[in-house]
């Protein structure tokens, strides 16, 4: 009796995004998927400094952003981005799962919530990602392109 739903919103090109939630019947609470590679601009004296401070401006744009008609003010930030693999010149996972509740009623597929999402994430990425000091963002470990499939013909 699977009750979760996963849907994922286009148009970012240094990230993949979903939003989903796990309880799709009683729809009370979603979450806001945002995976990309980071690598380091230059090197800082205290790595778990800086991760520490882009949570807290995540936590920051989030709450002045988050669309208080339809969410709760409270909220739950993960960033998931491992200080011990930084290095110049060397690309490591980031994930960030956003959770947020609702306080009215919407329909999970609404294009409404996939608005609203869409600017939350934009809005993020204006605040935190887009001029950051220590991190250039990428959509793949290899860099910022993906897969393009080329048509050949047998001779």
């Amino acid at each position: 009796m699977k009750k979760g739903k996963t849907l994922k919103l286009t148009g970012f090109r240094t990230s993949k995004v979903h939003y989903g939630t796990v309880d799709s019947k009683e729809f009370k609470s979603l979450y806001l998927n945002i995976q990309t590679w980071v690598e380091p601009k230059e090197e800082p004296e205290n790595w778990n400094r800086v991760v520490l401070n882009l949570n807290r401006a995540v936590k920051h744009s989030v709450y002045e952003h988050i669309d208080k008609s339809l969410f709760d003010d409270k909220f739950i930030v993960d960033l998931d981005l491992r200080t011990s693999g930084l290095q110049l010149k060397k690309k490591s996972f980031m994930n960030l799962e956003i959770n947020m509740f609702l306080t009215s009623e919407i329909d999970f597929k609404s294009t409404k919530l996939k608005r609203i999402l869409k600017k939350l994430t934009k809005d993020i990425y204006g605040d935190v990602f887009s001029n950051n000091q220590y991190f250039k963002f990428y959509l793949t470990k290899n860099g910022n392109s993906k897969l393009v499939k080329v048509k050949t013909e047998k001779v």
